[in-house]
Protein backbone atom coordinates (compact mmCIF):
# COMPACT_ATOMS: atom_id res chain seq x y z
CA UNK A 1 0.00 0.00 0.00
CA UNK A 2 2.75 2.52 0.77
CA UNK A 3 3.90 2.81 -3.06
CA UNK A 4 0.63 3.52 -4.22
CA UNK A 5 0.04 5.87 -1.01
CA UNK A 6 3.48 7.57 -2.08
CA UNK A 7 2.09 8.04 -6.07
CA UNK A 8 -1.33 9.38 -4.90
CA UNK A 9 0.08 11.81 -2.51
CA UNK A 10 2.29 13.06 -5.26
CA UNK A 11 -0.14 12.94 -8.12
CA UNK A 12 -3.14 14.77 -5.85
CA UNK A 13 -1.43 16.30 -3.05
CA UNK A 14 -1.51 15.02 0.71
CA UNK A 15 -4.62 17.27 1.87
CA UNK A 16 -6.49 14.81 -0.67
CA UNK A 17 -5.30 11.88 0.11
CA UNK A 18 -6.95 10.37 3.72
CA UNK A 19 -5.65 7.28 5.78
CA UNK A 20 -6.06 6.43 9.15
CA UNK A 21 -8.84 7.98 11.48
CA UNK A 22 -9.84 10.74 8.67
CA UNK A 23 -11.50 7.67 6.86
CA UNK A 24 -14.37 7.87 9.58
CA UNK A 25 -17.03 9.14 7.55
CA UNK A 26 -16.19 6.56 4.64
CA UNK A 27 -16.68 3.38 6.93
CA UNK A 28 -19.95 1.62 5.54
CA UNK A 29 -21.16 -1.10 7.50
CA UNK A 30 -18.72 -2.08 9.70
CA UNK A 31 -16.16 -1.63 6.83
CA UNK A 32 -13.09 0.71 6.54
CA UNK A 33 -11.39 1.86 3.41
CA UNK A 34 -8.05 1.71 2.90
CA UNK A 35 -8.02 5.21 2.11
CA UNK A 36 -9.61 7.81 0.43
CA UNK A 37 -8.92 9.79 -2.54
CA UNK A 38 -9.66 13.33 -3.97
CA UNK A 39 -9.00 14.11 -7.31
CA UNK A 40 -9.74 17.58 -8.85
CA UNK A 41 -10.31 16.43 -12.40
CA UNK A 42 -11.35 14.11 -14.90
CA UNK A 43 -7.64 13.34 -16.03
CA UNK A 44 -7.19 12.93 -11.98
CA UNK A 45 -9.78 10.39 -11.73
CA UNK A 46 -8.36 8.26 -14.65
CA UNK A 47 -4.85 8.08 -13.28
CA UNK A 48 -6.42 7.25 -9.78
CA UNK A 49 -8.40 4.49 -11.20
CA UNK A 50 -5.30 2.87 -13.13
CA UNK A 51 -3.05 3.44 -10.54
CA UNK A 52 -5.72 1.81 -8.09
CA UNK A 53 -6.07 -1.19 -10.77
CA UNK A 54 -2.76 -1.76 -10.70
CA UNK A 55 -1.89 -2.89 -7.31
CA UNK A 56 -5.18 -4.74 -7.12
CA UNK A 57 -7.54 -2.19 -5.33
CA UNK A 58 -11.42 -2.15 -5.13
CA UNK A 59 -12.48 1.11 -5.99
CA UNK A 60 -15.94 2.84 -4.24
CA UNK A 61 -16.81 5.68 -6.40
CA UNK A 62 -18.58 8.39 -3.81
CA UNK A 63 -20.34 11.51 -4.58
CA UNK A 64 -22.64 12.53 -1.03
CA UNK A 65 -22.17 8.98 0.43
CA UNK A 66 -25.92 9.59 0.68
CA UNK A 67 -26.64 6.34 -1.33
CA UNK A 68 -23.41 4.72 -0.62
CA UNK A 69 -25.01 1.47 2.15
CA UNK A 70 -27.40 0.93 -0.85
CA UNK A 71 -26.31 -2.73 -2.35
CA UNK A 72 -24.77 -5.88 -1.82
CA UNK A 73 -21.61 -5.75 1.27
CA UNK A 74 -18.35 -5.93 -0.36
CA UNK A 75 -15.68 -8.48 0.96
CA UNK A 76 -13.38 -5.37 0.80
CA UNK A 77 -13.96 -1.59 1.14
CA UNK A 78 -10.68 -0.88 -0.57
CA UNK A 79 -10.24 2.96 -2.51
CA UNK A 80 -12.66 5.66 -1.97
CA UNK A 81 -12.68 7.97 -4.85
CA UNK A 82 -14.70 11.36 -3.82
CA UNK A 83 -15.80 13.34 -6.42
CA UNK A 84 -16.45 16.28 -4.17
CA UNK A 85 -13.46 18.74 -5.89
CA UNK A 86 -15.35 18.42 -9.16
CA UNK A 87 -18.12 20.67 -8.80
CA UNK A 88 -18.36 23.17 -11.18
CA UNK A 89 -21.51 23.75 -13.66
CA UNK A 90 -19.05 23.88 -17.13
CA UNK A 91 -21.99 25.02 -19.08
CA UNK A 92 -25.43 26.49 -18.80
CA UNK A 93 -27.39 27.57 -22.63
CA UNK A 94 -30.52 29.25 -21.63
CA UNK A 95 -31.58 29.10 -25.19
CA UNK A 96 -30.79 25.56 -25.85
CA UNK A 97 -32.57 24.41 -22.14
CA UNK A 98 -29.09 22.17 -22.04
CA UNK A 99 -26.36 22.26 -19.18
CA UNK A 100 -23.28 20.61 -18.45
CA UNK A 101 -22.24 19.85 -15.16
CA UNK A 102 -18.94 18.15 -13.17
CA UNK A 103 -20.42 14.90 -11.05
CA UNK A 104 -19.36 16.39 -7.73
CA UNK A 105 -21.85 19.18 -7.65
CA UNK A 106 -24.52 18.70 -5.69
CA UNK A 107 -28.43 18.95 -6.89
CA UNK A 108 -29.16 21.67 -4.83
CA UNK A 109 -26.10 23.51 -5.63
CA UNK A 110 -26.90 22.74 -9.24
CA UNK A 111 -30.67 23.44 -9.04
CA UNK A 112 -30.07 26.82 -7.54
CA UNK A 113 -27.60 27.85 -10.35
CA UNK A 114 -29.90 27.16 -13.14
CA UNK A 115 -33.33 28.99 -11.00
CA UNK A 116 -31.14 31.93 -10.66
CA UNK A 117 -31.69 32.17 -14.96
CA UNK A 118 -34.97 30.71 -15.03
CA UNK A 119 -34.47 27.50 -15.43
CA UNK A 120 -34.40 23.87 -13.87
CA UNK A 121 -33.46 20.49 -14.09
CA UNK A 122 -36.56 18.32 -13.52
CA UNK A 123 -35.58 16.02 -11.06
CA UNK A 124 -36.08 16.22 -7.18
CA UNK A 125 -34.22 12.94 -5.54
CA UNK A 126 -33.96 13.42 -1.76
CA UNK A 127 -31.54 14.12 0.12
CA UNK A 128 -30.65 17.06 -2.31
CA UNK A 129 -28.45 19.24 -0.30
CA UNK A 130 -25.77 16.51 0.45
CA UNK A 131 -26.52 14.22 -2.92
CA UNK A 132 -24.34 14.72 -5.97
CA UNK A 133 -25.08 14.82 -9.53
CA UNK A 134 -23.04 12.05 -9.90
CA UNK A 135 -24.46 9.87 -7.21
CA UNK A 136 -28.27 10.65 -8.40
CA UNK A 137 -27.14 9.24 -12.26
CA UNK A 138 -25.06 6.22 -10.79
CA UNK A 139 -29.17 5.21 -8.53
CA UNK A 140 -31.20 6.60 -11.12
CA UNK A 141 -32.49 8.42 -8.15
CA UNK A 142 -35.64 10.45 -8.42
CA UNK A 143 -38.50 12.05 -6.70
CA UNK A 144 -42.40 12.39 -6.93
CA UNK A 145 -42.16 14.80 -9.60
CA UNK A 146 -41.25 12.01 -12.18
CA UNK A 147 -44.87 11.43 -12.27
CA UNK A 148 -44.57 14.13 -14.85
CA UNK A 149 -41.16 14.60 -15.61
CA UNK A 150 -39.36 11.35 -15.65
CA UNK A 151 -36.26 10.10 -14.17
CA UNK A 152 -32.56 10.62 -14.66
CA UNK A 153 -32.66 8.48 -18.28
CA UNK A 154 -35.35 10.39 -19.57
CA UNK A 155 -33.04 13.99 -18.92
CA UNK A 156 -29.74 13.00 -19.48
CA UNK A 157 -28.09 13.50 -23.12
CA UNK A 158 -24.64 13.39 -22.22
CA UNK A 159 -22.23 11.58 -20.05
CA UNK A 160 -18.19 11.31 -19.69
CA UNK A 161 -17.24 8.19 -17.28
CA UNK A 162 -13.99 7.16 -16.67
CA UNK A 163 -13.55 3.55 -17.10
CA UNK A 164 -12.16 0.26 -15.29
CA UNK A 165 -8.67 0.72 -17.48
CA UNK A 166 -8.84 4.47 -16.32
CA UNK A 167 -10.17 5.78 -20.46
CA UNK A 168 -11.78 8.69 -20.51
CA UNK A 169 -14.97 7.77 -22.39
CA UNK A 170 -17.46 10.38 -23.71
CA UNK A 171 -21.53 9.48 -24.91
CA UNK A 172 -24.28 11.13 -26.30
CA UNK A 173 -23.97 15.37 -27.08
CA UNK A 174 -24.45 18.90 -25.73
CA UNK A 175 -27.90 19.10 -27.66
CA UNK A 176 -30.69 17.52 -27.00
CA UNK A 177 -31.67 16.41 -30.95
CA UNK A 178 -28.70 14.09 -30.97
CA UNK A 179 -28.93 10.62 -32.48
CA UNK A 180 -25.85 9.77 -33.60
CA UNK A 181 -24.89 6.54 -32.32
CA UNK A 182 -25.53 4.36 -29.45
CA UNK A 183 -26.67 6.05 -26.11
CA UNK A 184 -24.33 5.16 -24.05
CA UNK A 185 -25.37 7.40 -21.12
CA UNK A 186 -28.07 5.73 -20.08
CA UNK A 187 -25.65 2.22 -19.62
CA UNK A 188 -24.39 3.86 -16.51
CA UNK A 189 -27.49 5.17 -15.04
CA UNK A 190 -28.49 3.52 -12.13
CA UNK A 191 -25.44 1.10 -12.40
CA UNK A 192 -24.13 2.20 -9.09
CA UNK A 193 -20.89 2.70 -10.33
CA UNK A 194 -20.16 -0.56 -11.18
CA UNK A 195 -19.50 -0.04 -14.75
CA UNK A 196 -17.30 2.95 -14.68
CA UNK A 197 -17.37 6.60 -12.84
CA UNK A 198 -19.41 9.15 -13.76
CA UNK A 199 -17.43 12.36 -14.25
CA UNK A 200 -19.16 15.06 -16.37
CA UNK A 201 -22.94 15.24 -17.39
CA UNK A 202 -25.20 17.34 -19.78
CA UNK A 203 -28.56 17.28 -19.22
CA UNK A 204 -31.75 19.30 -20.71
CA UNK A 205 -33.35 20.99 -18.96
CA UNK A 206 -37.23 23.17 -17.98
CA UNK A 207 -38.40 26.59 -17.71
CA UNK A 208 -39.48 27.38 -14.22
CA UNK A 209 -43.13 27.25 -13.94
CA UNK A 210 -44.92 30.27 -12.90
CA UNK A 211 -46.67 28.73 -9.85
CA UNK A 212 -46.46 25.44 -8.37
CA UNK A 213 -48.64 23.92 -5.76
CA UNK A 214 -48.92 20.74 -3.56
CA UNK A 215 -52.27 19.37 -2.07
CA UNK A 216 -52.95 16.90 0.42
CA UNK A 217 -56.24 14.92 0.54
CA UNK A 218 -56.59 13.06 3.55
CA UNK A 219 -59.11 9.53 3.55
CA UNK A 220 -60.32 7.12 6.25
CA UNK A 221 -58.64 4.92 4.24
CA UNK A 222 -55.81 3.73 2.12
CA UNK A 223 -57.83 1.58 -0.28
CA UNK A 224 -59.56 5.16 -0.31
CA UNK A 225 -57.03 6.89 -1.88
CA UNK A 226 -56.09 4.09 -3.97
CA UNK A 227 -59.70 4.46 -6.07
CA UNK A 228 -58.81 8.39 -5.74
CA UNK A 229 -55.82 7.70 -7.57
CA UNK A 230 -57.15 5.37 -10.13
CA UNK A 231 -59.76 8.31 -10.76
CA UNK A 232 -56.93 11.07 -11.13
CA UNK A 233 -55.19 9.43 -13.42
CA UNK A 234 -58.58 8.75 -15.84
CA UNK A 235 -59.48 12.33 -15.77
CA UNK A 236 -58.11 15.39 -17.80
CA UNK A 237 -55.89 16.63 -15.11
CA UNK A 238 -52.50 16.51 -15.36
CA UNK A 239 -50.46 16.81 -12.64
CA UNK A 240 -46.95 16.42 -11.85
CA UNK A 241 -46.68 14.57 -8.58
CA UNK A 242 -49.12 12.17 -7.77
CA UNK A 243 -48.02 10.56 -3.94
CA UNK A 244 -50.04 8.65 -1.53
CA UNK A 245 -48.89 8.20 2.17
CA UNK A 246 -50.41 6.06 5.09
CA UNK A 247 -51.22 7.69 8.45
CA UNK A 248 -47.67 6.92 9.65
CA UNK A 249 -46.12 8.79 7.29
CA UNK A 250 -49.01 11.58 6.84
CA UNK A 251 -48.49 12.23 10.67
CA UNK A 252 -44.94 13.62 10.12
CA UNK A 253 -46.88 16.02 7.72
CA UNK A 254 -49.17 16.95 10.14
CA UNK A 255 -52.11 15.07 8.14
CA UNK A 256 -52.97 12.23 10.65
CA UNK A 257 -54.21 10.35 8.11
CA UNK A 258 -53.75 8.53 5.18
CA UNK A 259 -53.82 10.54 2.28
CA UNK A 260 -53.23 11.61 -1.29
CA UNK A 261 -50.60 14.04 -2.13
CA UNK A 262 -51.32 16.05 -5.77
CA UNK A 263 -49.28 18.52 -7.47
CA UNK A 264 -49.96 20.93 -10.12
CA UNK A 265 -47.61 23.55 -11.82
CA UNK A 266 -47.92 25.97 -14.98
CA UNK A 267 -49.67 28.97 -15.21
CA UNK A 268 -51.63 30.59 -11.89
CA UNK A 269 -54.95 29.83 -13.72
CA UNK A 270 -54.31 26.37 -14.45
CA UNK A 271 -53.44 25.27 -11.28
CA UNK A 272 -56.54 27.27 -9.60
CA UNK A 273 -58.30 25.44 -12.13
CA UNK A 274 -56.67 21.85 -11.87
CA UNK A 275 -57.13 22.47 -7.80
CA UNK A 276 -60.87 23.22 -8.07
CA UNK A 277 -61.27 19.87 -10.20
CA UNK A 278 -59.32 17.81 -7.71
CA UNK A 279 -61.81 18.84 -4.76
CA UNK A 280 -64.57 17.77 -6.93
CA UNK A 281 -62.95 14.85 -8.54
CA UNK A 282 -62.19 13.61 -4.55
CA UNK A 283 -65.44 14.42 -2.80
CA UNK A 284 -67.58 11.44 -3.55
CA UNK A 285 -64.23 9.00 -3.02
CA UNK A 286 -64.34 10.08 0.61
CA UNK A 287 -61.69 12.51 -0.14
CA UNK A 288 -61.89 15.36 3.12
CA UNK A 289 -60.13 18.42 4.11
CA UNK A 290 -58.31 19.46 0.88
CA UNK A 291 -55.21 21.51 2.16
CA UNK A 292 -52.55 23.13 0.64
CA UNK A 293 -49.13 22.29 1.73
CA UNK A 294 -45.90 24.71 2.52
CA UNK A 295 -43.54 24.32 -0.66
CA UNK A 296 -41.09 23.40 1.91
CA UNK A 297 -42.83 20.33 1.67
CA UNK A 298 -41.64 19.40 -1.57
CA UNK A 299 -38.14 17.84 -1.07
CA UNK A 300 -39.27 15.78 1.75
CA UNK A 301 -42.01 14.02 -0.17
CA UNK A 302 -38.91 11.37 -1.65
CA UNK A 303 -38.12 9.72 1.47
CA UNK A 304 -41.13 10.50 3.83
CA UNK A 305 -41.72 6.69 4.79
CA UNK A 306 -38.12 6.09 5.72
CA UNK A 307 -38.06 9.72 7.77
CA UNK A 308 -41.34 8.93 9.34
CA UNK A 309 -39.43 6.21 11.59
CA UNK A 310 -36.98 7.36 13.89
CA UNK A 311 -34.53 4.63 13.62
CA UNK A 312 -36.03 2.40 10.82
CA UNK A 313 -34.63 -0.95 11.37
CA UNK A 314 -35.19 -1.47 7.38
CA UNK A 315 -36.59 0.14 4.41
CA UNK A 316 -37.81 -1.48 0.98
CA UNK A 317 -38.74 -0.31 -1.94
CA UNK A 318 -40.70 -2.23 -4.53
CA UNK A 319 -42.58 -1.47 -8.10
CA UNK A 320 -46.11 -2.72 -8.38
CA UNK A 321 -48.69 -1.77 -11.15
CA UNK A 322 -50.18 1.84 -10.31
CA UNK A 323 -53.79 0.04 -9.73
CA UNK A 324 -52.19 -1.69 -7.04
CA UNK A 325 -50.62 0.45 -4.73
CA UNK A 326 -52.84 0.49 -2.06
CA UNK A 327 -53.50 -2.99 -1.87
CA UNK A 328 -49.66 -3.48 -1.94
CA UNK A 329 -49.29 -0.52 1.12
CA UNK A 330 -51.91 -2.23 3.03
CA UNK A 331 -51.16 -5.52 2.39
CA UNK A 332 -47.61 -5.06 3.67
CA UNK A 333 -48.46 -3.10 6.87
CA UNK A 334 -50.65 -5.90 8.11
CA UNK A 335 -47.77 -8.17 7.75
CA UNK A 336 -46.21 -6.24 9.48
CA UNK A 337 -48.91 -6.25 12.12
CA UNK A 338 -49.01 -9.84 12.20
CA UNK A 339 -45.75 -9.78 13.65
CA UNK A 340 -45.77 -7.49 15.83
CA UNK A 341 -43.79 -4.70 13.99
CA UNK A 342 -44.89 -1.48 13.08
CA UNK A 343 -44.22 0.39 9.24
CA UNK A 344 -45.01 3.24 7.33
CA UNK A 345 -45.59 4.10 4.12
CA UNK A 346 -45.06 6.09 0.97
CA UNK A 347 -45.46 5.80 -2.94
CA UNK A 348 -45.14 7.57 -6.34
CA UNK A 349 -48.40 5.98 -6.59
CA UNK A 350 -48.84 6.71 -10.49
CA UNK A 351 -46.19 5.14 -11.03
CA UNK A 352 -45.74 2.25 -8.75
CA UNK A 353 -43.16 3.03 -7.05
CA UNK A 354 -43.95 2.14 -3.51
CA UNK A 355 -41.56 2.46 -0.10
CA UNK A 356 -41.80 0.70 3.12
CA UNK A 357 -39.61 1.52 6.15
CA UNK A 358 -40.21 -1.07 9.46
CA UNK A 359 -39.83 -0.05 12.73
CA UNK A 360 -36.45 -1.43 15.00
CA UNK A 361 -38.24 -2.64 17.76
CA UNK A 362 -37.77 -6.74 16.44
CA UNK A 363 -34.90 -8.81 16.19
CA UNK A 364 -32.97 -9.34 12.49
CA UNK A 365 -34.54 -12.79 11.85
CA UNK A 366 -38.11 -11.16 12.55
CA UNK A 367 -37.32 -7.90 10.06
CA UNK A 368 -36.33 -10.30 7.42
CA UNK A 369 -39.40 -12.94 7.26
CA UNK A 370 -41.63 -9.57 7.33
CA UNK A 371 -38.90 -8.13 4.22
CA UNK A 372 -39.68 -11.25 2.34
CA UNK A 373 -42.95 -11.14 2.72
CA UNK A 374 -42.78 -8.08 1.15
CA UNK A 375 -41.09 -9.17 -1.95
CA UNK A 376 -43.92 -11.31 -2.14
CA UNK A 377 -46.65 -8.69 -2.21
CA UNK A 378 -43.95 -7.32 -4.63
CA UNK A 379 -43.87 -9.93 -7.32
CA UNK A 380 -47.96 -10.98 -7.02
CA UNK A 381 -48.16 -7.35 -8.32
CA UNK A 382 -45.87 -7.68 -10.92
CA UNK A 383 -42.92 -5.76 -10.10
CA UNK A 384 -39.73 -6.61 -7.62
CA UNK A 385 -38.42 -5.54 -4.73
CA UNK A 386 -34.80 -4.13 -3.55
CA UNK A 387 -33.39 -3.88 0.29
CA UNK A 388 -33.14 0.05 0.06
CA UNK A 389 -31.33 0.36 3.37
CA UNK A 390 -30.89 -2.69 6.40
CA UNK A 391 -28.23 -3.63 8.77
CA UNK A 392 -25.44 -6.47 7.96
CA UNK A 393 -27.96 -8.77 10.30
CA UNK A 394 -31.18 -8.40 7.98
CA UNK A 395 -28.73 -8.26 4.68
CA UNK A 396 -27.34 -11.61 5.77
CA UNK A 397 -30.80 -12.92 5.43
CA UNK A 398 -32.33 -11.49 2.84
CA UNK A 399 -31.22 -10.62 -0.39
CA UNK A 400 -30.27 -7.24 -0.97
CA UNK A 401 -31.61 -7.57 -4.90
CA UNK A 402 -34.31 -9.26 -6.25
CA UNK A 403 -33.73 -12.12 -8.54
CA UNK A 404 -32.93 -10.26 -12.29
CA UNK A 405 -33.61 -13.60 -14.27
CA UNK A 406 -32.58 -13.67 -18.32
CA UNK A 407 -31.38 -9.94 -17.63
CA UNK A 408 -29.21 -10.30 -14.96
CA UNK A 409 -27.17 -12.57 -16.94
CA UNK A 410 -27.31 -10.02 -19.83
CA UNK A 411 -25.97 -7.60 -17.07
CA UNK A 412 -22.91 -9.84 -15.87
CA UNK A 413 -21.57 -10.23 -19.60
CA UNK A 414 -21.52 -6.01 -19.86
CA UNK A 415 -19.73 -5.78 -16.38
CA UNK A 416 -17.33 -8.40 -17.54
CA UNK A 417 -16.39 -6.86 -20.81
CA UNK A 418 -16.37 -3.11 -19.13
CA UNK A 419 -15.00 -3.79 -16.27
CA UNK A 420 -12.91 -7.84 -16.58
CA UNK A 421 -11.09 -7.46 -13.26
CA UNK A 422 -13.63 -6.58 -11.27
CA UNK A 423 -12.41 -3.40 -9.56
CA UNK A 424 -15.66 -0.70 -9.03
CA UNK A 425 -17.57 -1.55 -6.58
CA UNK A 426 -17.22 -5.43 -7.09
CA UNK A 427 -20.16 -7.16 -6.18
CA UNK A 428 -22.69 -4.56 -4.99
CA UNK A 429 -25.12 -4.60 -7.57
CA UNK A 430 -27.92 -6.90 -9.03
CA UNK A 431 -26.28 -10.87 -9.70
CA UNK A 432 -23.50 -10.14 -7.90
CA UNK A 433 -21.77 -7.36 -10.52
Amino acid sequence: MSPLLEKLRAALGPANVLTGVDLSPFVIEGRTPEVAVFPGSSEDVAAVVQQAAAAGLPIMPWGGGTAAAVGATSARAGLVLGLKRLDRLVEHEPGDLTATVEAGMTFDALQSALRARGQWLSLDPPDGDRATVGGVIAADASGPRRHLYGTVRDLLIGLTVVTADGAIVRGGGKVVKNVAGYDLPKLFVGAYGTLGIVVEATFKLRPLAEEERLLAVTFDRLKDCGAAVRALLASDLLPNAVEIVDAAAGASLGLGAAALLVGFDGLPEQVDAQARELAMLVAPLGGRDVTVLAPATWPRLASLARDALASPAAVMTFSVLPTLVADAMEQGAAAARQRGVGSAWSAHAGVGAVTGALAADREATTVAAVLAEWRAIARAGGGHAALAWAPLAVKALVPVWDDAGPAGRVMQRIKARLDPNNVLNPGRFVAGI
